[in-house]
This record gives C-alpha cells, structure tokens and sequence, in this order.
C-alpha cells in the first residue's frame, strides 16, 4: 500500500446514492488519490457510533435505500435476519431480555419469524450489490477501498446472541466485565466503550472460525482493513461492569500470535491488506507483535510534538516506513482546530518543521507527504481546512458527534487542487 489517501465515511457524502459516491469516486481520481478510507459500515448504536454495532459483518440498511440490485447470499445472513425479525417485533428489545425459547434460539420458537427474517437478509443481499458496484467503480479509477473493523460488538449484538460461548458472559447472558481503554492522551479518564469482551479460550478451541470468517467478510469489501484497537489481541482493559468510568480496570491477556496466525491464514497470506490501529499508550510487546508479522501500524502528527522527540514514534523525524501516516483521525480535533488550542511556545515549536510559508493544516500536510511512511491518508476536514466544528468524534462522550456532513464538492475540490500541487512539488524536487 502506498499513495495519498482521503479519510472520509460514507456517511459524511452528501448522498449515499449510488451516483452520488461515484461523483465522489471520480472527484478523488481527478486529483489522483489512491486511497478511499471509511468508518466501519455496520448499523451505529443509539449516539450514531459505527464502533459500538449490533453486527460484525452486517451493513446498515440506511445505505441502501433506493437501490434495487441483489447481492449474494451469505451464511451469517439467516442469523442476522431472524435476530432482527425477533427484535423489530419485541420493540428492540436486547435479545437477553426475550422470552426464554428465543433468547436460547429453538427452532420452533423462530419458525413464525422466518417470513420476516427473509427481508432483513434481502437487504443484506441489495447491500452486498450496492457496494460490489462501488468497489467495482473504485477498481476501475485505480482507487483502493480502506475499511475499519472494530474490535468488538455490542452485548446486544446477533454475534453475541448467536455464538454466545465466545463471549465474556455469565450463566444469564449478563456481562460482568466490559472492555474499554485506561486513561490516555485521547482521554484523562479513560474511555469505557461497554463492549463485552471475547473469551479466547472458546474462539482458540474452534480455531478462530469467528474471527477468520470476519476478516474475509471484511476482505471481500475492501482493499485493505484496518483492526481498531489493535493491542486488544495482545490485552484487553476489563472494567467491571457497574463501575460508571475506565479507571478501575486491569488487563487480562489476549491470544496474541495466536489470533494473528488466524487472520493472516484468513487473508490468504496477503498481510500487507491488514494495517493496524496501535496508538494510545502502547507497551512495547504490542509494536514487537505488530512488527513480527510485518502489519503496518499508524502514526499521527497531531501527536508528534507533545513529548521530546527521541522517546516520540510520532514525530516527524521518527514516522517509520512501515506506518501510515495520518494528520489525524476521526477521534482527533481537525488539524486547525488542534493548531488554534496550542500555545504561543509550542506553535513556535512546531513551526519550526515548516516549510511552505503556508497555512498550518497545510504545513502539516507537507510534513506527512515528505515523510518516510508506507502511505498518507489525510481527513476530508482538513483538506478543506475546517475547524473543530467539523469534528467527527470526541472519544469518552456521546453528544454530537458523527454527524459531519460534506455540503458540497466544490471546497473539497479547491483542497484536492492544492492537495495535488504539493504532491507535484516534493515529485519535483
């Protein structure tokens, strides 16, 4: 993987329609970008979040209204649609709190449900078309999808409700322990996602089948995915489940090689289509782990400055080859909303790096562009120079957030134009 990429999910588009994100497709290869990354793709929770799903493989419906085309059928569809025919008739309630033969999915029980569990994979089905076709478009521009899978489901999830001995459950379905993050630069109290957490002993003794049919699901959709939280296959922050913050956690051990033999075998031996999201405070274990399978992890540039340069991965001199470099994510501030909140000696600092007597989101721009990173994906927000108004997400909150939309293509493509001009210049040197 190499090139320059745009971050920017599909539900920031103007339109999801299928000639709206071709118009967007086609924008992207005007300007010669190679990459197109998105957020995941599965139903968000009640906050709008994609990170907290009620799936691991399924797509949300809103995607595809209007769209007529039939996909493929799929094995993890029936399960998908009679949990979704059983909780649209009892009112979305958790599927832990259904009556006893649904909860323990006895055949006889579902049967009445099968008529509308047959509509919810249809629109599964109309997905897996909609999004062939803007793969398809995508392939023929010469543009690569990126994909973000999520390190865990949702308690009320059909994957938990299906497979419910890969879990962290107890005898009633219940969590005890839910994952999270302990207090880091993203957040000082730590983040307490809620997410129930894996039992690896169970996914170890069937081998992984879970997880490697997730990746190739995940494989079939795009390019290159990228696994959020990527140190959770080393250790996990368990949190008990009635404590209301992150802070009183502990790790408990992940299957580490383990797992990744899994993914890799899954991927057909192709690692370099798996990249991985490592940041946070990261022991060493983790980055040796990622290293030894040669999978590409992250680096960010709104986080190069906050500590001294030798002991930081993230800064500009430090940024590895074997990273992607990104100015921020969708848990960062804009890049100029993160310049305007520096102080007077750490702008001094960091301009110091300049070189284009340019606006900072560009300066930072150019910095990622003339790194030695594998590729750089700069966000949509800061191509076309926005402000924290155009925050995709504040980790540790819920209000607000997931909603950035683009309103048009026109201040985009003014930042695509100058994206490409500073392209042409480190070319030219």
């Amino acid at each position: 993987m190499e090139g320059v990429g745009v971050l920017c999910h599909l539900s920031s588009l103007p339109s999801q329609k299928i000639g709206d994100v071709k118009k967007f497709l086609n924008l992207l290869h005007k300007y010669a970008i190679d990459h197109w990354q998105v957020l995941p793709l599965s139903p968000p929770d009640a906050f709008g979040s994609p990170y907290a799903s009620n799936s691991a493989f399924a797509a949300w419906e809103e995607w595809i209204e209007g769209y007529q085309n039939v996909g493929t059928y799929e094995e993890w569809m029936t399960d998908w649609g009679y949990y979704s025919a059983i909780q649209s008739v009892h009112n979305n309630q958790e599927w832990f709190h259904w009556p006893k033969e649904l909860k323990n999915k006895e055949k006889g029980a579902m049967k009445p449900y099968t008529g509308l569990a047959d509509s919810y994979i249809l629109k599964q089905q109309k997905f897996n078309a909609y999004w062939s076709e803007i793969r398809n478009h995508a392939s023929s521009l010469g543009i690569s999808l990126i994909g973000d899978l999520p390190m865990y489901v949702t308690h009320d999830s059909c994957d938990v409700w299906s497979n419910r001995e890969l879990f962290l459950l107890n005898s009633r379905g219940q969590v005890e322990l839910v994952a999270g993050v302990p207090p880091d630069y993203f957040s000082k109290k730590g983040q307490r996602w809620g997410n129930v957490l894996y039992d690896w002993k169970a996914h170890q003794k069937e081998q992984f089948l879970w997880w490697k049919a997730r990746i190739r699901r995940m494989l079939d959709l795009f390019d290159y995915v990228r696994i959020d939280h990527f140190r959770g296959f080393h250790s996990a922050w368990a949190i008990p489940s009635y404590h209301k913050t992150a802070r009183k956690g502990h790790w408990i051990e992940g299957p580490k090689d383990n797992i990744i033999e899994a993914i890799i075998e899954a991927a057909e031996g192709k690692v370099d289509r798996i990249l991985a999201e490592d940041l946070g405070i990261i022991p060493k274990e983790v980055v040796e782990l990622r290293k030894k399978y040669s999978i590409h992890g992250m680096s960010i540039l709104q986080f190069g400055f906050s500590e001294p340069s030798e002991k930081n991965p993230h800064h500009p001199l430090n940024i590895a080859p074997d990273t992607i470099v990104y100015t921020g994510t969708h848990d960062n501030q804009t890049t100029k909303g993160w310049w305007n909140e520096q102080s007077k000696r750490g702008k001094i600092q960091i301009s110091k790096f300049f070189e284009l007597d340019e606006e900072p989101v560009w300066e930072l721009i150019y910095i990622a562009l003339k790194s030695k990173a594998k590729a750089v994906i700069i966000p949509a927000q800061d191509i076309m120079e926005l402000g924290d108004e155009a925050r995709m997400n504040k980790p540790g909150t819920t209000n607000d957030n997931w909603n950035w939309k683009l309103s048009s293509y026109q201040d985009l493509e003014h930042g695509l134009a100058k994206l490409a001009t500073l392209r042409n210049k480190i070319h030219t040197r």
